[in-house]
């Protein structure tokens, strides 16, 4: 599906504001799947997740949906490394991811949702209670097999 330019530009716009500070940019250093970056992966979900938001015409939060699907992995360690921080990574990333997330961006409602139960339903707990996180919990796995294989 082609966006428009101003849809493009708009997705550019929001997603620069997340993906511009110093540590999002730290998200480059770590490997997600196969040899993509943490940041690459990001992007990829916050990119997926639109596309799908604009292909069936969803009413979401545009820019809650593209800020917290960059943010949804936003935990800033190599997860491939054996270390007791970060046993379970899986199961305990989504805290992590919101933490930090926090403490860089003033974060709404969607925006925490989407971070929190993005590894759903291995996080049986934390589920995603509006469009934007269903939207980026069904991206995130959908790009994440891509990567891998």
């Amino acid at each position: 599906m082609k966006l428009s330019m101003a849809k493009n530009n708009y997705f550019q716009k929001c997603l620069r504001e997340v993906s511009s500070s110093d540590r999002a940019l730290q998200m480059k250093q770590y490997v997600q799947h196969g040899n993509t970056s943490t940041y690459a992966h990001c992007q990829r979900v916050a990119t997926f997740s639109y596309r799908i938001s604009q292909l069936f015409h969803l009413k979401v939060d545009t820019k809650s949906l593209i800020c917290g699907a960059f943010l949804h992995d936003f935990y800033l360690y190599d997860w491939h490394e054996s270390s007791e921080d970060h046993r379970l990574h899986g199961f305990h990333h989504p805290a992590v991811a919101l933490k930090n997330a926090q403490q860089d961006f003033c974060l709404n409602e969607i925006e925490k949702n989407i971070i929190s139960s993005h590894m759903w339903p291995l996080t049986l707990t934390r589920l995603p209670r509006c469009m934007e996180a269903v939207l980026v919990c069904i991206a995130d796995k959908l790009c994440s097999i891509g990567e891998i294989f």
